[in-house]
């Protein structure tokens, strides 16, 4: 598609079989419409209408919202991290500050921030901590600051993208990462909430389960790119070329299938975020 649409590159741009052309004015749009036109034709290629969109001054396009000058996510990339709940053990503290604390050098004044919520967790304070105004300020400054521009980052699609995954009793969550010249950063953030049945699934199954949905979920940025899955479930390696009787991972694989990817294991330790997202349910 980028040689149909070579020297079009000023009002259209496309992904796969996706094209979108955008212009200053009307009059324009009806020029680059017929160019771009113009040349599926001499390629013998069609647009079919019935998945055409004309004249909007907004449209979806590759998971963002794209129109007016200006782009914006479709889905909420850190929507996760907002609706973080307070923790109230010093475990789930613990587990926030690792969750915030694996971006750390990206976040001016890290230490200083999280003070408040730090002093929670020593040994002579209670398992139920006591959460005052302080400790909000705290909580609710660390959630802005990951949310920020210093530490979030725009997809580039012209590098790898890596997706981290894990899977707890009551929930599921991940991280699409990218790795910059400054180290490896955030794209988005995603957790959801294990139905009744879903929390019966047995251990491989939710494990799979989280790499299925947040595939699903992020199908935007990664159909079509060869991109890595990290999960600490040693198992999921073969995921690819799994022979099972197992008619529910046998399901899963399938769907995957339509994916290029590569999986890795790491060790739980170094699967902090996606670890903490997926047990937001048990807070």
């Amino acid at each position: 598609m980028d040689k149909v649409l070579a020297g079009y590159e000023e009002f259209a741009d496309s992904f796969i079989d996706d094209i979108g052309i955008f212009s200053d004015t009307w009059e324009y749009h009806i020029e680059h419409l017929r160019a771009v036109f113009d040349s599926l034709r001499q390629a013998n290629l069609v647009a079919k209408p019935s998945k055409c969109l004309f004249g909007y001054d907004e449209l979806e396009f590759l998971g963002h919202i794209a129109g007016g000058g200006k782009i914006k996510p479709v889905q909420d990339k850190v929507s996760a991290i907002h609706e973080f709940p307070v923790p109230v053990t010093k475990k789930q503290v613990r587990s926030f500050l690792g969750l915030i604390g694996f971006y750390r050098k990206f976040i001016p004044q890290f230490s200083d921030i999280s003070v408040p919520l730090t002093d929670l967790t020593k040994k002579n304070e209670p398992n139920k901590v006591k959460w005052s105004d302080t400790t909000q300020k705290s909580f609710d400054k660390l959630k802005e600051c990951i949310c920020s521009d210093s530490v979030l980052r725009s997809p580039d699609f012209s590098k790898k993208f890596i997706l981290q995954t894990d899977a707890s009793g009551k929930g599921l969550g991940a991280v699409l990462e990218q790795e910059f010249d400054d180290g490896r950063r955030p794209i988005m953030f995603i957790s959801k909430k294990l139905s009744g049945a879903e929390c019966n699934y047995a251990v491989v199954e939710k494990e799979c389960f989280a790499i299925v949905w947040a595939v699903k979920t992020l199908r935007n940025y990664l159909e079509g790119k060869e991109f890595a899955i990290n999960t600490d479930h040693a198992p999921l390696q073969w995921l690819q070329r799994m022979k099972t009787s197992n008619q529910r991972l046998l399901r899963w694989s399938l769907i995957l299938q339509e994916f290029n990817y590569t999986v890795f294991y790491i060790a739980g330790k170094t699967n902090i975020v996606a670890d903490v997202l997926s047990r937001c349910g048990d807070i």
